[in-house]
């Protein structure tokens, strides 16, 4: 056998392989290994083409950050009628992030087209994009997809007409506007003027402290919106940022995501107590199909992850699909024993529900509870991305939390199941250490001082909170870009907003 390299190599290797299974099996193994010698002879340059190595993985994944997060926010504003510059998405958005990203996440320049947001990585290969709608919000394609694909039909959002706080935006001139006459009740009111219910005290004292650093070094506060009995006490916005301008939640979405679980359960299309239905578990003997929703929901699903925490990079920013990336981690603990906070587990929760999404997808729940600027956004394939990105204003969050405080109705009409709140406050699972309980996909602040025990709120990287205070009918939403490793306290901020306030 002469020796070659290139794709002759290969061709060669291919006709000697046919020849040989002709031949007897001791022959066949000779000239096995005949051939492998001459590959190991065979410089490597001719053998392989360059593998990515990991700077060029973690420039692929900085790529996808930068196109993904600047064509959310501008375009998710912009369908909400609001603006957002490039300049404001990078002071903002696209500082303080992950150690290893932050360095090339700051040198890489998004170029926003009329249709797509674009972000070069590597002369070699094409750029990251990320697709924008005004129904799904930003899309991020796969390595290779480019802008002239289009993935679905784009769609267009029909907002729906002017109301009062809180079905809509607009503030009544007077706190007792007349209740019995639309017309009169909208007459004058701007649904940018500040609330006729705004505390002063609470205004000037511990919000000012929020935007000036009070209750963390270097935390960038960009709103905070305070709800009592319903009615806006407080609201405050960073420069840049205002009523109509959406942020991305981050895990804020997991509370987001159960609540959606319990959508579901309303209409009798889950059952938290039944395993969870997930397509690549169903051989009769993987141990993973006991796995119940309710575990899911309480990060008690005894699954492993790449990472404690489970970044999910992969799918967040890399291309990678739920459905490929998340069902396939084996088990390290007996279901409901163990708690490990993991995005796979809001995954894996909603891709449980997700059969309900044909005739009850999330935007339904947006639009039933007046969230009407908020967005859940979706992988390439069109599988929700719940456990992250959903992208939603302050006053939505604020409306989200007053669901709870009703106990599931708005307007009149029952959302989620009877006693839902109580459900998910529950810390019946296996707990985390550290200042906060865990519900189902709420965080419970049960054991901070001088806040009441029936406290839970929902918690985002960034800073995101939303506090839900059922005995005192208080709803806390803070909104941040804080640089990572910046924590603001959201613990000592619920103290002095309730000390601000008459009991």
């Amino acid at each position: 056998m002469r020796q070659a390299s290139g794709p002759f190599c290969l061709m060669q290797l291919r006709l000697d392989a046919g020849a040989a299974a002709r031949q007897p099996l001791a022959m066949q193994f000779k000239s096995l290994i005949a051939t492998v010698a001459v590959l190991a002879a065979t410089p490597l340059a001719a053998q392989t083409v360059p593998v990515p190595t990991p700077a060029a993985q973690q420039r692929s994944l900085a790529a996808g950050y930068v196109a993904l997060t600047t064509c959310s926010a501008i375009f998710n504003a912009r369908t909400n009628g609001a603006e957002r510059s490039e300049a404001s998405v990078r002071a903002n958005e696209l500082v303080g992030v992950y150690p290893e990203l932050d360095p090339l996440v700051r040198d890489m320049v998004a170029e926003v087209g009329e249709f797509a947001v674009s972000v070069r990585w590597d002369e070699r290969m094409p750029p990251r994009v990320a697709r924008p709608d005004q129904v799904m919000g930003c899309t991020l394609h796969p390595v290779g997809l480019g802008a002239e694909h289009w993935l679905a039909a784009p769609s267009l959002r029909q907002n729906p007409a002017p109301a009062l706080w809180p079905i809509g935006d607009m503030m009544p001139l007077e706190p007792h506007a007349p209740s019995d006459d639309a017309g009169a009740r909208a007459a004058g009111v701007d649904p940018h003027r500040d609330s006729p219910w705004i505390v002063p005290e609470l205004q000037s004292g511990p919000v000012e402290r929020a935007f000036a650093g009070g209750f963390g070094a270097n935390a960038n506060t960009t709103a905070v919106v305070v709800l009592s009995e319903g009615a806006i006490i407080a609201e405050r916005y960073a420069p840049g940022f205002g009523i109509d301008t959406p942020q991305r939640t981050w895990s804020v979405a997991k509370s987001i995501a159960a609540t959606i679980a319990g959508v579901a359960v309303q209409w009798g299309e889950a059952d938290v107590t039944a395993p969870a239905a997930i397509p690549n578990w169903q051989h009769p003997n993987d141990p993973r199909r006991a796995i119940m929703l309710d575990q899911l929901l309480r990060m008690a699903s005894g699954l492993t992850s790449d990472t404690a925490g489970n970044r999910t990079d992969a799918v967040y920013f890399g291309g990678t699909t739920v459905d490929e990336q998340v069902p396939g981690w084996p088990l390290i603990a007996p279901p409901g024993s163990t708690f490990r906070y993991a995005n796979n587990d809001t995954l894996l929760a909603v891709m449980a529900i997700s059969p309900s999404f044909a005739r009850h997808p999330p935007r339904d729940f947006f639009a039933s509870v007046s969230m009407h600027a908020t967005v859940a956004e979706t992988d390439w394939r069109g599988n929700y991305i719940l456990s992250s990105q959903v992208w939603a204003t302050a006053r939505d969050l604020a409306r989200f939390g007053m669901l709870y405080l009703n106990d599931g109705v708005w307007n009149g009409t029952r959302i989620l199941p009877e006693n839902w709140l109580e459900y998910v406050s529950m810390p019946s699972g296996p707990q985390p250490a550290g200042e906060f309980g865990y519900g189902a996909s709420f965080w419970l602040m049960n054991r901070s001082e001088g806040v009441p025990p029936d406290t839970i709120a929902a918690f985002g990287n960034r800073g995101q909170f939303v506090v839900i205070i059922p005995s005192r009918d208080i709803v806390i939403v803070r909104r941040g870009e804080d640089p990572a490793g910046t924590r603001f306290n959201i613990a000592a901020f619920t103290r002095d907003v309730l000390a601000a306030l008459p009991r």
